[in-house]
């Protein structure tokens, strides 16, 4: 009796927290066709219920192009009621930026309502590795009860192996793979007619970046490659909307760069990483959303990543 009751009042705190999530995700206009959803700025936990990253989607004549899916399961079903929110055009296709984890954990909502999921090829490693269930008994820890560590992850209907173009309601979009930059499938989509850039985690606005590993030297060039495009709006992975793409890529650039300076210094005077963490000056970034949580994980994959290019020296 004490554990069944337990459980009830456990299924009824869920329930209400699942309508605060909803409240929570709320659509917000961009262009005249284009709506996109904002993630709270720091990092994915229990507490925000995994909601730091941003979606967005284009409601043409024919039906929805979502971009990502949020982070949980609960997330991917409050985005979907937010579209409804918009419009009763079903949802036709969703196009991952790239697999991680606060993009496309909320897949299966999506997929339960009949949408295509299209992502880049690379993305495959990711599944391939054993990464992908590493990432998500880590998620299943840190996102209880949100993220369950049995949840299916839901792989891409098409892999796209080269950018490609398609037009859906009489509305065109383009999609370009600039990977390897923050993941290996690193995925934009462009739609001319609104002026509008999905980035993906290229850019983030208003938090530190998650770095990592990744190749950050191509990162930075693939940011000029965004800057090229002129869009008139930017939806970033993280972040607010951006009305001033140029400017507004001058944090993550910024970042990004310092990062390369100091640990490429201290890899080339053969200094070690934790005397060179200590000894770095990151009060410039200090006060910045999610610099706590990330910035140290992203010094030291810096680290490795400048020790892996002075070798190829």
């Amino acid at each position: 009796m004490v554990v069944a009751a337990l459980l009830l009042v456990s299924l009824v705190a869920l329930a209400a927290d699942y309508a605060a999530i909803k409240s929570v995700v709320k659509p917000v206009p961009v262009t005249a066709r284009a709506f996109y959803v904002q993630g709270e700025a720091g990092v994915a936990s229990s507490a925000n219920e995994g909601f730091n990253s941003n979606a967005g989607f284009v409601v043409t004549d024919e039906g929805v192009v979502v971009i990502d899916a949020l982070g949980s399961p609960a997330l991917g079903n409050a985005l979907l009621q937010a579209i409804r929110k918009v419009t009763n055009k079903p949802v036709k296709r969703v196009i991952v930026t790239h697999y991680h984890a606060d993009h496309f954990y909320g897949l299966k909502a999506f997929k339960d309502a009949g949408a295509e999921i299209w992502a880049h090829v690379s993305a495959q490693e990711y599944f391939e590795s054993g990464e992908a269930g590493r990432r998500l008994e880590q998620r299943a820890r840190d996102l209880f009860p949100w993220v369950e560590d049995n949840m299916p992850l839901v792989k891409a209907d098409r892999w796209l192996d080269a950018d490609t173009s398609f037009t859906m309601g009489g509305i065109r979009f383009d999609i370009a793979h600039l990977g390897p930059a923050h993941s290996l499938e690193d995925t934009i989509v462009v739609v001319p007619s609104e002026g509008l850039l999905f980035s993906g985690d290229i850019l983030y606005t208003g938090r530190i970046p998650f770095v990592g590993e990744a190749d950050s030297k191509r990162w930075l060039a693939m940011m000029d490659r965004l800057i090229a495009l002129k869009p008139r709006v930017m939806v970033a992975g993280h972040g607010e909307v951006s009305r001033d793409p140029a400017k507004d890529f001058t944090l993550s650039r910024e970042y990004i760069t310092y990062m390369r300076t100091v640990m490429g210094k201290a890899v080339e005077d053969f200094v070690p990483f934790e005397e060179a963490y200590a000894k770095t000056d990151w009060s410039r970034f200090a006060k910045i959303p999610a610099f706590d949580a990330a910035n140290r994980v992203n010094a030291y994959g810096q680290y490795l990543v400048m020790e892996r290019e002075s070798l190829k020296k």
